[in-house]
């Protein structure tokens, strides 16, 4: 009764507006980075973007269009994932975990520039849902729902994190559906915050690559719906896969970097595995946190090495075809590990021209169809040390 069964899911990326749109993509090898039309900044840099201005989204949606970019691609996923349900859900104890980095950004963007103009002048009612638990409220308001929920923001690792905590909240028989997921939208402060950081790519991102310069920013929103045996029943829904194991770790290394030895990845996913039950052999693919930086796959790819000693099974980072969507990577790419489990395929690493020569091992550079992929174990890393691993399984 207390699995964390998989039961649906929305998906807006830069190759998407739906979950079909991005599985398509994702088999035609059609990534999603250009440089940006909507987002107007000094740096014309390559960026994951989702081209529909806030007007178009919420029009889509039938939102106010003075909504925050990430309430809007955060209500358009959840939506996707809840909408075919909800009618069914009648006294079912239902939870909501939304997670984010950016909150209402860019419209505080707007606020601070006519602010510096004329500080009186000024609508305060551009900041009013600033910070990221706001994105949540309008989320749930907006799907009709009034029940337990909470926001999640542990920098890249966020989603994941959401996930891992509803699918403990199910095992506990605390609730019986869990919406869990993530929305960052991009925003000036963003991308003028990582570029400081001397980490982002001028050209498209080349992750695990000798050569890789970076990672491209990029934004979008994905939610699963996870429920135990119970709701699923009720809901008269076969669940598509499982959520089996998860963990976080941290290890305390640097505020924006991992340790070179890769200790909190390697902490992360052994306990994951040890959470669902599993041995390395058993993973039949992974995808990798991989953004791109010179420090994030050395120490990635050197813990993968590290635990998988028997031969690391096909990997890659879905981030060459989307960007580094920050908080909703991990709901992103649990999307897409689900669908690897539905499709039974391993997606390609993008752009791999030449792998990192000391690892021992590299990502698969083309799709393969009719692999028996079982349990996916997919990776988020983030800020200040926060590593998080899900393995989700074939049922």
């Amino acid at each position: 009764m207390t699995g964390a069964y998989i039961i649906n899911y929305g998906i807006i990326s830069a190759i998407g507006n739906n979950a079909v749109q991005n599985l398509s993509s994702l088999k035609e090898g059609k990534q999603g980075i250009s440089y940006p039309e909507i987002l107007k900044s000094a740096h014309q840099l390559p960026v994951g973007e989702i081209k529909l201005t806030n007007e178009q989204l919420a029009e889509l949606i039938n939102a106010p269009a003075t909504w925050p970019r990430t309430a809007l691609l955060s209500l358009w996923a959840a939506r996707e994932a809840w909408q075919p349900l909800a009618a069914r859900s009648k006294n079912l104890r239902i939870g909501f975990i939304s997670a984010n980095t950016v909150g209402g950004m860019d419209l505080s963007e707007r606020y601070y520039a006519d602010f510096r103009n004329n500080a009186v002048a000024a609508d305060k009612n551009l900041i009013r849902h600033h910070e990221c638990g706001a994105i949540t409220e309008l989320t749930l308001r907006a799907l009709g729902l009034n029940c337990w929920n909470t926001t999640i923001s542990t920098a890249c690792s966020s989603s994941a994190n959401s996930i891992m905590m509803a699918a403990r909240l199910l095992k506990q028989n605390k609730l019986d559906i869990v919406i869990a997921g993530w929305a960052d939208a991009l925003s000036k402060f963003t991308l003028n915050g990582f570029n400081s950081l001397m980490i982002l790519d001028k050209e498209y991102c080349r992750p695990f690559d000798r050569d890789r310069n970076g990672l491209n920013i990029g934004e979008g929103a994905a939610y699963l719906v996870l429920a135990n045996k119970k709701a699923a029943g009720q809901l008269g829904v076969e669940p598509v896969a499982m959520v089996t194991g998860y963990a976080n770790a941290n290890d305390a290394h640097h505020q924006t970097a991992s340790s070179p030895d890769g200790k909190g990845n390697k902490l992360a996913m052994m306990e994951a595995l040890e959470t669902a039950g599993l041995q390395p052999g058993q993973i039949d693919y992974i995808n990798l946190h991989g953004t791109g930086t010179a420090n994030n796959d050395s120490s990635e790819g050197i813990a993968v090495r590290d635990i998988f000693t028997g031969g690391v099974p096909p990997a890659s980072s879905t981030k060459a075809f989307t960007g580094h969507t920050l908080g909703a990577a991990g709901a992103i790419e649990a999307v897409f590990s689900t669908m690897a489990i539905r499709e039974q395929i391993v997606f390609p690493q993008l752009r791999l021209k030449n792998p990192i020569p000391d690892l021992g091992w590299e990502p698969v550079k083309d799709i393969q169809y009719g692999r028996p992929v079982r349990h996916v174990l997919s990776n988020s890393f983030g800020f200040g040390g926060n590593c998080s691993t899900i393995i989700i399984s074939k049922m």
